[in-house]
């Protein structure tokens, strides 16, 4: 019987990684030049963290986390997020006492268990980043700066900064109730999850992407109109600072997000080109979150980028640096043992080499030489060990050279490096 991956897990494959290496690269880098240190956190966490930090009636927490009892019967989840995960981190390590402001990254799976599509994956992969300590609006125009460039660094073009403020909770609850009061008198065209919502957390109606739902909130009363004169002022300067940074955006009412510890600033980043799940990243401000996790009041600023979404909208070309180098054609025994020596000493020198440990014909090699792109083939055999010298073959150039043996090393060098 044949043993399949599960479903929504899915294997990332060597010409595949070779993108997700390019995105992780250019993100630490940009994340680093801005101050930001990676922080490695574990993919398991007790369940209660999401259940406070989440919020209980999210959906998240309500139908897509993977809880499972462990053989002492407590109750543990694998992170479906990573920022109460790293506040989780940031309190207990006491993290704050080296410096008021922490500025964290980190890079992993997340699993939810949700209906599989393209953009959508159980285990899913993201690169976070988090600044705990400043309530400044400067610094929620800093951070998606800073996104916007590792966007741009990563060449991805045609993508959309959409931000909102949904407030603050003192400012945010005559407006649920406005806004509850609108949607029950249409509670019956609303589709079945946003009647459940309604009853828990109808901003979460606002987040809905079912066309009807679309249609019905498109004429609710906008959470803008209602926030507090601190939000309001807050959100004014972040677009002022936006502005002065150079990131071009639109506002959107609709965007609150799926999680409750969002506060103030709320934004996504998307593109057309990926369809219905279009975010490639998203975030926002959390000033409750760290106190809702036992710490003092504490504000925070971040978002998560989709590896998945961003590595699909990465132009499909070959990565030329990882092709191999100098491929060696060994035939008969003592061939094969100088072209194993001489495959390590090349290796241990940075020439990817590759070599063929089986006594194929010479015309079998070279066909495996040309599908793997080697830039250079060494041809071994009795006959060049008798005569002391070996046959080069440049591939691309369609002409071979004979090379004495024992500058065999020193001449692949110089070729292939000049």
């Amino acid at each position: 019987m044949e043993i399949r991956s599960i479903r929504g897990f899915c294997d990332v494959l060597p010409h595949e990684t070779k993108k997700w290496r390019f995105v992780e690269e250019k993100a630490r880098r940009i994340l680093e030049d801005f101050g930001f240190s990676e922080i490695i956190l574990p993919i398991v966490e007790r369940t209660e963290l999401f259940v406070r930090g989440i919020g209980e009636s999210t959906e998240i927490v309500e139908k897509e986390m993977y809880t499972f009892l462990d053989k002492k019967g407590e109750s543990l989840t694998l992170r479906p997020e990573g920022t109460a995960p790293l506040v989780r981190a940031y309190l207990e390590n006491k993290l704050s006492s080296n410096d008021i402001v922490s500025r964290l990254y980190y890079i992993g799976p997340m699993f939810r268990y949700e209906r599989p599509q393209k953009g959508r994956l159980r285990q899913f992969y993201q690169i976070g980043a988090e600044v705990l300590g400043i309530d400044s609006p400067m610094i929620d125009a800093e951070v998606i700066y800073m996104l916007k460039l590792i966007i741009n660094e990563l060449n991805i073009n045609n993508v959309l900064f959409e931000i909102n403020t949904i407030g603050c909770r003192k400012c945010r609850g005559p407006y649920k109730e406005k806004l509850s009061k609108f949607l029950e008198n249409r509670i019956n065209i609303l589709c079945q999850d946003c009647r459940r919502r309604l009853t828990l957390n109808p901003l979460r109606v606002l987040d809905c992407k079912n066309p009807g739902c679309i249609s019905i909130t498109s004429e609710a009363p906008g959470i803008s109109d209602h926030i507090c004169d601190e939000c309001r002022g807050h959100f004014e300067d972040v677009k002022y600072f936006l502005n002065k940074v150079g990131v071009d955006f639109i506002i959107n009412p609709r965007i609150v997000r799926g999680l409750d510890y969002y506060t103030k600033t709320t934004f996504e980043v998307t593109s057309p080109l990926l369809g219905a799940q279009s975010a490639i990243a998203a975030g926002g401000r959390y000033d409750g979150l760290v106190e809702e996790l036992g710490g003092e009041r504490t504000p925070g600023f971040g978002f998560a980028i989709g590896m998945e979404r961003v590595v699909m909208l990465l132009p499909d070309k070959r990565d030329r640096r990882c092709e191999v180098e100098l491929f060696i054609a060994a035939l008969g025994r003592k061939a094969q043992e100088l072209s194993f020596l001489l495959k390590l000493d090349f290796e241990r020198k940075g020439i990817k080499t590759e070599m063929d440990y089986s006594e194929r014909s010479l015309k079998s090699q070279m066909r495996r030489a040309d599908r793997l792109g080697a830039s250079y083939v060494l041809i071994l055999g009795d006959r060049e060990l008798e005569s002391g010298r070996g046959v080069l073959r440049d591939m691309k150039e369609k002409r071979q050279d004979e090379i004495p043996i024992e500058r065999i090393s020193e001449d692949i060098i110089f070729r292939l490096r000049r």
